[in-house]
């Protein structure tokens, strides 16, 4: 009777142990790569039978030719916040970071995170670093922003998180309450706007995108920094199936 008692117990703990890994845990390699994320939970179902997916490889010839979107209007503000490693990315949580105004209305900065090297690409290409500036609108609705930062000079701005930057999983810090995320933007503001999803899973879609045209600068060492704790973290990029990409 023990014996069957300690058979059952391995059993159940063995069930646990699946089901909480088909839960809960994803990656980028692997049995639990990007091609497997639509199978490991039916919350999941999205990244595999989506058809509204993200990121996207960018292409002159799918831009709509229509009249411009409005500017982008950008009202960040130094706000408290905290930097976290959450075992798939670093990401930095703002108390009350601001707000975007997008054609599609006003939405609050929640959050942002990497991504190495870019999840988007541009005319097939893809560069060493991407930031996802991560926003909720009051109906819940999402929104992201992507800057696109490619190799040159250091980076002060991004400094300011990068040499804080917690190195194990779970781990959080605080970050100065000096820090804007404006500072990260690019000089010129001009974007490409789709609809698009989550790139993490759940993968969930109707998000509005909106991919800065301009690349920022960064330092190699700083490129190198990131990468040591995440040296790939980028979903590939998936189909269009037809979606319109506007430019503003």
């Amino acid at each position: 009777m023990k014996k069957s008692l300690v058979c059952v117990a391995i059993l159940a703990s063995s069930v646990f142990t699946t089901t909480a890994l088909a839960e809960e845990h994803w990656g980028y390699e692997g049995k639990t790569g990007p091609a497997h994320w639509g199978g490991l939970n039916p919350d999941f179902s999205s990244c595999g039978i989506g058809k509204e997916q993200s990121p996207i490889d960018i292409r002159r010839r799918d831009v709509k030719k229509q009249e411009p979107l409005p500017a982008i209007g950008f009202d960040y503000a130094a706000s408290p916040a905290e930097i976290v490693n959450n075992g798939h990315t670093v990401q930095v949580n703002f108390q009350s970071g601001g707000t975007v105004q997008l054609a599609s209305g006003n939405y609050k900065l929640l959050q942002f995170h990497f991504h190495s090297p870019s999840e988007e690409k541009i005319e097939g290409k893809n560069f060493p670093l991407v930031v996802h500036f991560v926003h909720k609108a009051e109906d819940g609705k999402l929104a992201v922003v992507a800057v696109l930062f490619k190799q040159g000079k250091n980076n002060p701005a991004l400094a300011k998180v990068l040499d804080v930057m917690p190195t194990q999983k779970d781990e959080k810090t605080a970050l100065g309450t000096d820090f804007n995320p404006a500072d990260l933007l690019p000089a010129n503001r001009a974007y490409y706007s789709f609809i698009g999803s989550l790139t993490t899973p759940p993968c969930s879609e109707g998000v509005q995108w909106q991919v800065m045209k301009s690349p920022v600068e960064l330092s190699s060492k700083q490129i190198k920094m990131f990468q040591k704790l995440y040296p790939h973290n980028a979903r590939p990029v998936q189909p269009l199936h037809g979606r319109e990409i506007k430019e503003g």
